[in-house]
């Protein structure tokens, strides 16, 4: 009898905690897509012409305060990475050629940059700004 309490108690633990809030409500703007995330973060699109050329796509992205995640995407052969920074704060994505890369970071409201660490493609016009709210 004390087994079968167990397991039942252990089937009801793995069934509320398949009960979580699952509501997707996107919060952020600036020409990214952006979608809220698990655990109160937001996770914002953010990419780079095929052709190479050192631009970023939004170059102003928003979100609310706390974990903000950039999720970039080169599909060109130039390398590239991004960067935020501001407020104490420089986190730094991986460099990627023809791939993807991400970059996190808790972030307080206030106004951010991010942009390409590469070369001199900060200076070639990779930059933008992240807006925390």
């Amino acid at each position: 009898m004390r087994t079968f309490s167990l397991l039942a108690a252990l089937a009801l633990a793995i069934a509320l905690a398949g009960c979580g809030d699952d509501d997707e409500g996107g919060g952020g703007s600036g020409g990214g897509s952006a979608s809220s995330s698990g655990g109160g973060g937001e996770t914002i699109a953010l990419a780079s012409p095929e052709d190479g050329s050192l631009k970023f796509d939004p170059t102003e992205l928003t979100a609310p305060a706390g974990q903000v995640t950039i999720d970039y995407d080169n599909p060109s052969d130039t390398p590239h990475a991004v960067t935020i920074e501001g407020d104490g704060v420089q986190e730094k994505s991986e460099t990627v050629t023809g791939g993807k890369a991400s970059v996190s970071a808790d972030l307080e409201a206030g106004t951010y940059t991010f942009y390409c660490p590469v070369g001199d493609h900060r200076d070639g016009g990779m930059e933008g700004t992240l807006t925390v709210e």
